[in-house]
């Protein structure tokens, strides 16, 4: 009997469509005795991902392998007695959780994937806050000559290597962030579910998530990267946002969730904070109305962070890998845990 394989990863937003090389590379790993579908459909990557057309939901009755953006309900529904593994390219899988209880489908998800190209761009955020250059890009579009403020030192410039960097979430971006942020000089500490897992070599030390006030009391930057879980939803509210030094930058690449946007604001407003860089938002699209969108010292990203030209060069290995260990019944790697939410 042929074993089926669904692709489902034609990405709507071409930065994340597979491509026609990686597609040839999975016929190859399964070898002629597995049905490969491809699945023309467009389907959504953004946040935890989308999809279920009827063509995926369709080619999933049977099949024991399903690749895609997130694991859509139909095609658990469809899936339930064929369906051994199923695969996200995301790193979030919250949406899909909840219908995949009780079943035996394993998922494994794209965590760690991300990793580069996202603490790439908290690097970035870091220095666009610390170095004042969102008052140099306001200053060039009133083409006003703003030398004074800086020499008066009415706008703060800070050395990063003077920086303190308290990361929440020490797994694959956080871990990242950690080692760019140690080889420019900065001090690292973290706050991760299992602390005893610890960080990269230079971190002064590895918390449990009771240990995030401290955290917080200890960063210049604070840099939110753990997953969304119900452990983790609010958990940077306002009394971990009051424990910030004075001049604390706040960065966000998990989910919105995470992160209490009203006490945030307020603190802002106050100045008791330099800044805010946000990637992610509780409402994705970011509602026009929002005040975020025009606080001098918000930077407002549109969930990019990951964005990258060698984003299936790192997938396709993975993917590839994986698919190695499954014919072989090896075990798995990056399988979520259904109960721990990532």
């Amino acid at each position: 009997m042929t074993r089926r394989l669904v692709l489902d990863l034609r990405a709507q937003r071409p930065v994340w469509r597979v491509t026609p090389e990686v597609v040839a590379a999975v016929r190859g790993a399964v070898g002629a005795d597995w049905d490969v579908v491809e699945i023309a459909a467009p389907i959504s990557s953004d946040g935890d991902g989308g999809g279920g057309s009827p063509e995926a939901v369709a080619a999933a009755r049977g099949a024991e392998i399903y690749l895609g953006f997130g694991l859509p309900p139909g095609v658990i529904d469809a899936g339930r007695e064929s369906l051994r593994w199923a695969h996200t390219c995301t790193a979030g899988v919250g949406a899909v959780l909840e219908g995949l209880r009780g079943t035996g489908i394993v998922l494994t998800n794209s965590a760690g994937i991300h990793a580069e190209p996202i603490a790439d761009w908290v690097l970035a955020a870091i220095t666009h806050f610390a170095r004042s250059f969102d008052v140099l890009v306001r200053a060039q579009a009133e083409r006003r000559w703003a030398q004074g403020m800086f020499g008066d030192k009415s706008v703060r410039v800070r050395e990063l290597a003077r920086l303190r960097v308290g990361v929440f979430g020490m797994g694959g971006i956080g871990s990242a962030v950690a080692r760019r942020a140690l080889a420019l000089g900065m001090r690292v500490v973290g706050v991760r579910r299992r602390p005893a897992a610890g960080g990269p070599p230079g971190v002064a030390w590895v918390g449990g998530p009771g240990d995030l006030g401290r955290l917080a009391a200890e960063s210049d930057v604070l840099v939110i990267a753990a997953p969304r879980t119900s452990g983790t939803d609010g958990a940077v509210g306002r009394a971990v946002l009051e424990r910030l030094p004075p001049g604390a930058i706040v960065i966000n690449v998990s989910r919105g969730a995470l992160l209490d946007s009203d006490a945030l604001l307020e603190l802002l407003d106050r100045q008791a904070l330099r800044g805010a860089a946000l990637d992610v938002f509780a409402v994705e699209p970011l509602p026009p109305e929002h005040p975020l969108w025009v606080h001098p010292r918000v930077l407002v990203s549109p969930h990019v962070s990951p964005v990258t030209d060698h984003f299936w060069e790192r997938e396709a290995t993975l993917i590839l890998d994986n698919l190695q260990r499954y014919l072989a019944g090896s075990p798995l790697v990056n399988v979520v845990d259904k109960d721990a939410g990532y």
